[in-house]
């Protein structure tokens, strides 16, 4: 007996054979998987007290972000894009200026726009900018996970220190007051250390802790002193050592021209690597991730890769897992995986002047099966199979902007936004029905994140950057 049926849908498996059923069914028993075929077949090896119709709908896997950044979704569009502004809101935000309450609001904000966008998975790294991340005590991430938990969705929230110099000066409020004290490094790290055990394969898997640790580049070893170079590169083995200790993903934002090299010299990368952006890497480093089996999270819609390329096809091809990310959901880009879907596919195809280039079923498979494997959970989603967790998508296809009716695969990945989401099913929870969710009321998650980010703003003094300068029509 399963506990629900998804039938008559244009079902995507992407299993080993890729297969695609035109009159589909899902069986869900629990959290799992149990049946998948042609709905005739399902119905009639299993009853349910359920069945969702998904006639003209695509079913699809739960779509994986293999980048992003908790903390950014009250901060989006800041200084209007002006990056200096944007990067100082970011620090302030992110050490001085941020309450637990903040984080949960903005969890809940950035984890309903996923679950809307039919993105059941992804990454979120406690903080950003120049990878400043809010390990000071673990109330915040306690408070950021809470918060991905009440939605429903699946997360892997990435957690770690600071880059040197320390100590950092991070502040705790008390109603209108706050209190400013360093924070170490050693700190930092017992704050991931509290985090691991409390959230790890909590909520039966679906929150996971990975650790993260500041990428070095050519600037790092030419800007900081000597003394805190030194340590930056002492503290990035130990962060991994304690990764691979305790089978995490290990994680770096912002890669680019050397420091991959830079990062196998240390000894840091391996499989449970993650790296972000990967921009402008030689040839050399494109073979350092296929020997060590380092995985690469390509952000297409990002500003970094305005600023370089990711050779994210020269990486596919020498045997390298690419994940897509959004580096969502600010400044300028959202969570929606299918609007990155389709940017990645304009990105190389003009780089190679070659439209077959990274083909509509390939560009699937980055944020499916690919994002499974870079968010170490390979075992359990990115497909629909028998075993596999039920995470599960239904697109409406008959939308104007989807029709006519033939061809499903290529509508779906070159046509079809987050808006076309009509139900989403996570760990075997329909978690989003008709486009509304199920575990949270969206007015409140709303009311909640703005009045969170006014709070925040007034804090930091950073009001003035709600204006929208004369600089934007220039």
């Amino acid at each position: 007996m399963a506990d629900l049926i998804i039938a008559h849908g244009f079902v995507i498996t992407m299993n080993d054979e890729r297969a695609m059923i035109e009159d589909g069914a899902v069986a869900i028993e629990k959290d799992r998987i149990v049946d998948v075929g042609p709905s005739a077949e399902v119905l009639s090896r299993h009853q349910a007290p359920e069945i969702i119709d998904a006639s003209r709908m695509a079913v699809i896997p739960g779509l994986i972000d293999a980048h992003a950044h908790a903390g950014h979704g009250l901060i989006k569009t800041l200084g209007a894009g002006d990056s200096e502004a944007w990067y100082h809101a970011c620090e302030l935000a992110y050490t001085v200026a941020s309450t637990p309450e903040f984080w949960r609001a903005e969890a809940r904000l950035a984890a309903l726009e996923r679950l809307k966008f039919g993105a059941t998975a992804g990454v979120s790294l406690l903080g950003g900018g120049d990878t400043i991340l809010r390990t000071d005590d673990p109330a915040y991430g306690d408070a950021h996970c809470q918060g991905v938990a009440e939605v429903g969705v699946r997360s892997v929230v990435a957690v770690g220190p600071t880059r040197p110099p320390h100590p950092r000066t991070y502040a705790r409020w008390r109603g209108e007051s706050a209190e400013r004290f360093p924070v170490d490094f050693a700190r930092q790290m017992r704050t991931c250390e509290t985090l691991i055990e409390r959230w790890h394969g909590a909520h039966g898997q679906r929150l996971n802790i990975a650790l993260i640790t500041p990428t070095l580049r050519a600037e790092h070893a030419r800007d900081l002193a000597a003394a805190d170079f030194e340590a930056a590169k002492t503290q990035a083995q130990q962060v991994q050592a304690m990764a691979r200790a305790r089978g995490l993903i290990f994680t770096q934002d912002g890669h680019t021209a050397g420091s991959v090299a830079f990062a196998h010299e240390l000894g840091v990368l391996g499989p449970n690597a993650l790296l972000s952006h990967a921009t402008d890497l030689s040839q050399e480093e494109i073979r350092i991730c296929a020997d060590t089996g380092a995985m690469i999270a390509h952000n297409p819609s990002a500003i970094a890769s305005v600023l370089g390329r990711c050779p994210a096809i020269e990486l596919m091809q020498a045997g390298v897992t690419v994940a897509l990310g959004s580096d969502a959901t600010a400044p300028d880009r959202s969570a929606d995986m299918f609007r990155h879907m389709q940017q990645a596919m304009h990105y190389h195809r003009r780089h190679f002047r070659d439209p077959a280039v990274l083909p509509v079923g390939r560009t699937l498979q980055m944020c499916t099966r690919d994002g499974a494997r870079a968010l170490g959970l390979d075992r359990d989603i990115g497909a629909l199979e028998k075993g596999r967790k039920a995470d599960v998508v239904l697109v409406d296809l008959a939308r104007p902007h989807l029709y006519p009716p033939n061809m499903p695969l290529f509508r779906l990945v070159c046509f079809a936004n987050g808006a076309d989401v009509n139900t989403v099913i996570v760990d075997g929870r329909v978690a989003l029905r008709d486009r509304r969710p199920t575990f949270v009321d969206e007015a409140e998650v709303l009311a909640d994140a703005a009045r969170e980010c006014d709070l925040m703003l007034a804090r930091a003094g950073l009001t003035d950057l709600k204006q929208i300068p004369a600089r934007v029509w220039g």
